[in-house]
C-alpha cells in the first residue's frame, strides 16, 4: 500500500494559494511499529530504524527537482497522475541495516520529529541489508487519483 497523507494532500493544494513547497524532501525508513494512514501528520508518529549501521536519522534528502523526482506521468486511461522518486540507496555498515517496513516522504522541517508526513510506501515485509550490502528503494511512486 502507498499513499498520500491528508497533510500531504493539503500541502499540495496550498500551492494553488501561493504557499511555497519545502526546499527539499526526505525519505525515512521506519519499522513496523506503526502502520501509517492518511491521518498521520508527523514523523514522530513513526519509529525509524536504528542509526548505528548505515542509516542516518531523518532519511535521505530528495531535491525538489527533476533529479529528485525523476518522472511524472499523466494517465488518462486510469484518471490519475504519478510521480516517481529517484532510486534511494542505503549501505549497511558495521552490522545489519533494518528492519525497515515503511518508507515515508517528509518535508524538511529542521526539527526532525515535526517533519510532516506527505506520503508513505509499504515495503511489503521487513527489509534488511547485511554489512556491506545495500538496501535500495526503487520505483517509489506517488499517485494522485480522484
Amino acid at each position: 500500500m502507498a499513499g498520500f497523507t491528508n497533510k500531504g494532500k493539503m500541502r499540495l493544494l496550498e500551492t494553488l494559494r501561493g504557499v511555497a513547497l519545502p526546499g527539499n524532501f526526505y525519505v525515512a525508513l521506519c519499522t513496523s511499529a506503526a502502520t501509517p494512514t492518511a491521518d498521520f501528520n508527523t514523523l514522530s508518529e513513526m519509529t525509524q530504524i536504528g542509526t548505528s549501521t548505515g542509516y542516518s536519522s531523518g532519511g535521505l534528502s530528495v531535491a525538489k527537482s527533476a533529479v529528485g523526482f525523476t518522472a511524472i506521468v499523466e494517465d488518462d486511461g486510469n484518471d490519475d497522475a504519478e510521480l516517481t522518486i529517484k532510486d534511494l540507496v542505503w549501505t549497511a555498515s558495521g552490522g545489519t541495516l533494518g528492519a525497515a517496513r515503511w518508507a515515508v516522504l517528509t518535508d524538511d522541517n529542521s526539527t526532525e520529529a515535526d517533519r510532516e508526513l506527505w506520503g508513505y510506501y509499504d515495503l511489503g515485509s521487513d527489509q534488511s541489508a547485511s554489512s556491506g550490502q545495500t538496501l535500495t528503494l526503487s520505483g517509489f511512486l506517488l499517485k494522485l487519483a480522484e
